[in-house]
């Protein structure tokens, strides 16, 4: 079998895939919960003091729903994802160690101010619970393989249920004292730096940060590290927070691809009004990321577009009360404070009508050398991606075709040819989350091979984290491909640049179909 080459991994790039996996964990325990995150933001909206029917009895559920229920339900996904239930369980105890030891520093701070000083709130464990949960998880499965085969037999369940018992009162001992005095610690900076930049009307700058890592897949490690957290305890405070607006706002995204939709040309014209529906009422915000890394001058108008709606949010007081996932209109409207929906909406339409405007701008002026290039290509994506691997320093060969045993054809694509001692009867689609693009992008492929006739091949959405030796054949966005390569090395890899509308659909459909028809 043919393989092809890969180009030796640049600094640069170990450090943005050493970010994306940080940001990857992070999402897979925050996720899978926004659920509850939700059923929390309901009984805030309508059973709080100021929520639409104020009601004391149901109000109670929900101070314990966010100090207790929420950090050991995502203690208990990071735990399960590095050790399975065994894990999610040695961290959930930890983390409630962590949660007690917080609540005795507070009130022990407390306990020192004068008569008439505003106390210290409850401080919430999420950063705790993200901490703990590798840490608990990691060491049991650590100090499972130190006796692993050495258990004599019948005794086995014993030795499991107290070991992990008593890890479980060592880790929660650990997150009564300094995990919980380091979170309280980063929890206050993290937000008096927040309380900084509002005073000093300096939270738009964030834009210029948040915008970029969007396109480049590393927005999970600031968005779930940083601003979920500190926006849910501010919303348990204030009842909403702009926090949760500075990532969610689909209003840059979707300007960019209207300015594509009317000014863009070739593939990316073509396919940008389905994108910006998806990306706007879908909350697929990955749809729009390609457009942006075709020229990456753009990034530009998303940060402008960004920093305008941060603006219109503070001025008139847009906020949400708890996380808008995903980053859907609908979601974002169904999450905005009583009051605030103006300001959100607002928000939404001025943050995409300037990058529509300033992405219209750069478009038009570089129209001519565009077309020039649509000329010399059958492929307007494929063009726009040598232009940003020259702008990148990245090989060709990350963005297109096959990785991990399979060649690619001149042109970039796959030589079904080359796979016949490989039989894809698995393919899986992976992106950070597994829910959003790769969702999709599995759905758009299994009607392409259901079409074709095709009955013996599964198409499946997973998170990169959740990859398995099972899956023959993965797909993933091409900024993602290293990853998702590093998980599953035997797997045959395809780089996509565009989840809705990828030509790499059609080869893989006609890879598979060559391989029945010679098995037949």
């Amino acid at each position: 079998m043919t393989t092809a080459s890969v180009p030796a991994t640049s600094g640069g790039s170990r450090v943005r895939v050493g970010v994306q996996r940080f940001g990857t964990y992070l999402s897979g325990m925050i996720m899978p919960n926004i659920p509850a995150l939700i059923a929390w933001g309901i009984f805030t909206a309508f059973f709080i003091d100021v929520g639409w029917t104020p009601n004391a009895d149901l109000a109670t559920i929900v101070g314990p729903f966010i100090h207790y229920l929420l950090p050991i339900l995502i203690a208990y996904t990071g735990g399960n994802i590095v050790y399975g239930v065994r894990g999610g369980v040695v961290a959930a105890i930890a983390t409630m160690g962590a949660i007690a030891g917080s609540d005795l520093l507070v009130a022990q701070f407390n306990a020192t101010l004068a008569e008439g000083e505003a106390q210290l709130g409850q401080v919430h464990m999420f950063i705790g619970a993200m901490i703990l949960a590798p840490l608990s998880a990691y060491t049991m499965k650590w100090l499972d393989s130190l006796w692993d085969g050495k258990i004599r037999a019948g005794f086995e369940m014993l030795v499991n249920m107290f070991s992990a018992g008593i890890w479980g009162f060592v880790m929660a001992v650990v997150g009564f004292y300094p995990i919980a005095w380091l979170v309280n610690g980063i929890m206050g900076a993290l937000g008096r730096a927040v309380e900084w930049l509002v005073e000093f009307n300096l939270l738009p700058l964030t834009s210029i940060l948040i915008e970029p890592a969007k396109v480049f897949f590393l927005n999970n490690a600031i968005n779930h590290g940083v601003l979920t957290p500190l926006g849910i305890a501010q919303a348990a405070e204030d009842g909403s927070s702009i926090l949760f607006l500075l990532e969610a706002n689909p209003g840059p995204g979707v300007g960019l691809l209207l300015a594509f939709t009317f000014f863009g040309i070739g593939a990316a014209r073509a396919s940008a009004p389905g994108a910006a529906v998806i990306q706007f009422f879908g909350g697929i915000h990955e749809v729009y990321f390609p457009y942006a890394l075709m020229k990456p001058i753009l990034i530009l108008a998303l940060i402008a577009g960004g920093m305008t709606g941060v603006t219109t949010n503070m001025l008139l007081g847009g906020a949400l009360r708890a996380p808008a996932a995903p980053g859907s209109i609908i979601a974002v409207l169904a999450q905005t404070a009583q009051g605030a929906y103006l300001a959100v909406i607002l928000s939404v339409i001025l943050s995409a009508t300037v990058t529509f405007l300033i992405a219209w701008l750069i478009l038009r002026a570089s129209r001519r050398r565009d077309l020039e290039a649509l000329a010399a290509t059958d492929d307007a994506f494929g063009a726009a991606i040598t232009q940003t691997e020259a702008a990148k320093g990245k090989s060709s060969s990350h963005l297109s075709g096959l990785r991990g045993g399979a060649a690619t054809g001149a042109d970039g694509g796959i030589e079904p040819s080359t796979m016949t001692e490989r039989e894809i009867k698995n393919i899986v689609f992976a992106c950070d989350a597994g829910m959003g693009s790769s969702a999709m992008g599995a759905s758009v492929l299994r009607n392409k091979i259901k079409e074709a006739g095709i009955e013996d091949v599964t198409v499946v959405n997973k998170a990169i984290a959740a990859l398995d030796p099972s899956a023959d054949l993965v797909i993933t966005q091409n900024q993602l491909t290293d990853r998702a390569r590093q998980r599953t090395p035997d797997a045959v890899h395809v780089s996509v640049d565009n989840f809705m509308n990828s030509p790499r659909y059609d080869e893989v459909v006609d890879l598979v179909r060559a391989q029945h028809d010679e098995k037949a």
